[in-house]
């Protein structure tokens, strides 16, 4: 940081974040659960027995910070790789310089930080697993997924997995509060905040956004030489003018905004949805949340009116998972734009919510005796599948045989929807039960 104050300029200063980024574990915000007194990785650092491990959790909350504080606490070298970046012989040559230099190291094997490591392929996973089971370094993974199902399951088991949090209102206050007390710039600084909501709402539980946005709003006073008093009105206009999304994966405005998708999918509306779908994107949202969204879209809404409906959605989920961000973007533009404009028909889902109810309201009608199987004598003899008569050796496929329990006979929970796919299942059923779907005159 001295090196960067001789040119006079604050410009030349790294970002806030960057700045306020803490060095010991006593300066660490968040994650009490983790690294609070008498907690696991505190326990860990003070031990001096590190073995590896995995960091889940979401953007901001001090997953590349904390591996920088465990190795620095330890005195061990450090490596990092970025798996946006780095290939596999990225991964080996990081492993062979760890491998020399823990030669020196008095035994203590050097930490391999790799930053997002979700994004590193099968080939690039397998290259870790030796160098980790054999102690040449420390893995310290972070990631934004869900490792269960982002990491190979041989590299998973010889790792622990700890979940961080977003930061919560008292966090971030501490995180602020801290900046403006302590960095080199903010400290000099006429600075009033007198309103905090928007600059919490706008962070969604990061950090490292919180101190971006306080930054920007600071800056945003530049030339008055007046008090920089921050309020709500002007942490939203800054937002807003540097384009900041206004979206907390965990608060109303994630429900607002899959509220608004799904229901410009089921109202044929293929423009509206793909904009609700960028936007969430741009929020960062889980795509494969929305993917699963999707599944759920393409059944209830679209459902028999067009079948294809759901293997596109699933196969869209397949995709996410095995891509993800941002070329993910493209297959679920792609299946958004279909669903909203694909026939809609909620057949399907209503018979199903009708026959749960007819269901819960007796669950001791009993299957008729010719519907059940006979693998023993002593059932055969009590008349199990006798009676029995199979649809294949009819014409057509088709026996006229009642198959709802006694008490039931002619309940129809299906009723087709009027759209071309339905139209022929409703012509089909016609022709089968006309006394349960008569034509229509």
């Amino acid at each position: 940081m001295g090196d960067s104050l001789q040119n006079g300029s604050p410009s030349a200063l790294p970002p806030l974040p960057e700045r306020m980024r803490p060095e010991t574990l006593d300066d660490y915000v968040g994650q009490k659960h983790l690294v609070g007194p008498g907690c696991i990785l505190r326990k860990m650092i003070e031990s001096g027995n590190l073995t590896s491990f995995i960091l889940w959790g979401p953007p901001g909350v001090g997953k590349t910070t904390l591996a920088h504080i465990i190795a620095r606490s330890l005195s061990r070298d450090f490596f990092t790789l970025s798996a946006v970046s780095a290939g596999v012989k990225d991964v080996r040559d990081v492993i062979e310089k760890a491998r020399s230099r823990s030669v020196f190291s008095r035994g203590l094997a050097p930490v391999l930080f790799i930053d997002e490591i979700h994004r590193f392929n099968k080939a690039q996973q397998d290259a870790l697993l030796g160098a980790v089971e054999n102690g040449t370094v420390v893995l310290i993974g972070a990631t934004t997924e869900n490792p269960s199902f982002e990491v190979i399951t041989p590299l998973l088991s010889r790792c622990q997995v700890f979940v961080l949090k977003s930061l919560g209102v008292d966090d971030l206050r501490t995180l602020m509060q801290r900046a403006l007390d302590t960095d080199v710039v903010l400290k000099k600084k006429d600075i009033t905040v007198k309103e905090y909501e928007a600059l919490f709402k706008y962070s969604g539980g990061d950090g490292r956004k919180l101190l971006n946005i306080l930054e920007i709003v600071v800056d945003s006073f530049a030339g008055d030489d007046s008090p920089a008093i921050i309020d709500n009105e002007r942490v939203k206009a800054c937002c807003i003018q540097e384009n900041m999304a206004i979206y907390d994966k965990d608060g109303e405005m994630h429900y607002d905004i899959i509220s608004a998708f799904i229901k410009s999918i089921r109202g044929s509306d293929p423009n509206a949805a793909v904009y609700y779908l960028e936007r969430m994107l741009a929020g960062g949202e889980d795509p494969l949340f929305i993917a699963r969204r999707l599944c759920l879209s393409a059944s209830e809404d679209v459902g028999l009116a067009n079948p294809n409906a759901l293997l596109l959605a699933n196969a869209c989920f397949q995709v996410v998972h095995q891509i993800g961000m941002p070329e993910a973007r493209i297959p679920l533009a792609e299946t958004t734009i279909y669903l909203a404009s694909s026939p809609k028909s909620n057949a399907a889902y209503m018979a199903g919510e009708k026959a749960m109810a007819a269901a819960k309201e007796d669950l001791t009608k009993q299957v008729p005796l010719y519907l059940r199987n006979a693998p023993t004598k002593l059932m055969e003899d009590l008349g199990y599948s006798d009676g029995y008569k199979y649809a294949h050796d009819f014409p057509g496929h088709f026996v006229d045989l009642e198959f709802m329990p006694a008490g039931m006979e002619g309940t129809v929970f299906y009723e087709p929807a009027p759209n071309a796919h339905e139209d022929r299942l409703k012509a089909y059923l016609e022709q089968c039960w006309p006394k349960y779907y008569p034509k229509a005159k």
